[in-house]
């Protein structure tokens, strides 16, 4: 199925403006160019107005609020919808869901979250079926660190903190003990107060920059907030927003940044991204995926 649709969207973009590099908002009435790979910067210290200013926040459930964004980009990029949710770590707890069932399948999609959840998403990456790297639940250790120099984790400690642990103190993190939560994931977007980690810049050979793929990931705000942002295909009126095509790494990155992130890091995205939202009124707002994943994200009210 997947065959057929991606031809056909790769037919329509024939007839769709392309123009490479470049990532366009919809803000204003108008579509106005705000990102180029050609002067894309190697550190976002603030957030681009453009961007930032683009999104209507509306109040969901306690401590978080949910905005939308349209992008366009070159080829199957030319309409690309954005989910954000903007969260209050002191109104909220994080829990992490093993999704692993008999056989070692994959078994967790957001409609298992439970009840109580105001936020469910799937987290990290897997590695041959299994969650990828070092894994933490309920202070229980699932899995050793991972390698890769830009897989971090999310990291709760034992009294709330939250962080974004950079790949190259995870060790030392770990062996300090105190974890009550933890996932790692990959490739790491932002560090070091908005800097780009130079395996995701323009030019290096390191991984894929030119591949587009539905994204999903996890920011942490100047302000103490965090962030979550999911991308949705909406080219051909959004009868295929199913179909992974999206964003550049890169581009992903550079969106975390416009938003006002100083660390973001992407989650397993394409078919596996998923994410779903209790609104103000109470009401399960979905954007499923199409495969189940290995480990699943919720928030409940503190």
């Amino acid at each position: 199925m997947l065959r057929g649709t991606a031809a056909l969207v790769v037919v329509l973009g024939a007839f769709l403006p392309r123009e490479d590099g470049a990532l366009a908002v919809y803000t204003g009435g108008k579509w106005q160019r705000w990102y180029s790979t050609a002067t894309a910067p190697e550190r976002w210290g603030r957030p681009l107005p453009l961007v930032a200013d683009a999104v209507t926040w509306i109040r969901a459930a306690q401590g978080m609020e949910v905005g939308r964004l349209r992008l366009s980009g070159p080829g199957e990029a030319w309409r690309v919808g954005v989910v954000l949710v903007r969260i209050d770590p002191a109104e909220v707890e994080w829990k992490l869901h093993w999704g692993m069932a008999a056989g070692d399948r994959k078994a967790w999609t957001i409609d298992s979250a439970p009840p109580s959840a105001i936020l469910a998403m799937n987290a990290g990456m897997f590695n041959a079926g299994a969650p990828f790297g070092w894994t933490v639940i309920e202070g229980q250790q699932w899995g050793t660190v991972g390698t890769g120099a830009i897989a971090p984790a999310f990291v709760v400690d034992s009294v709330g903190g939250l962080a974004l642990i950079p790949a190259e103190s995870l060790q030392i993190r770990r062996a300090r003990r105190g974890v009550s939560l933890a996932f790692q994931s990959y490739p790491e977007l932002l560090r070091d107060d908005g800097t780009l980690p130079a395996m995701i810049r323009p030019g290096t050979a390191a991984i894929n920059l030119t591949h587009r793929d539905g994204r999903l990931a996890l920011g942490h705000l100047r302000d103490g907030r965090w962030i979550v942002a999911l991308t949705r295909f909406e080219g051909v009126g959004g009868a295929f927003s199913f179909l992974p095509f999206g964003l550049t790494v890169p581009e992903m990155a550079a969106l975390m940044g416009a938003l006002g992130c100083d660390r973001a890091v992407s989650l397993d995205g394409g078919v596996s991204a998923q994410l779903a939202v209790r609104d103000s009124a109470g009401v399960w707002q979905r954007w499923p995926g199409v495969r189940k994943v290995a480990l699943g994200l919720t928030l409940e009210p503190r």
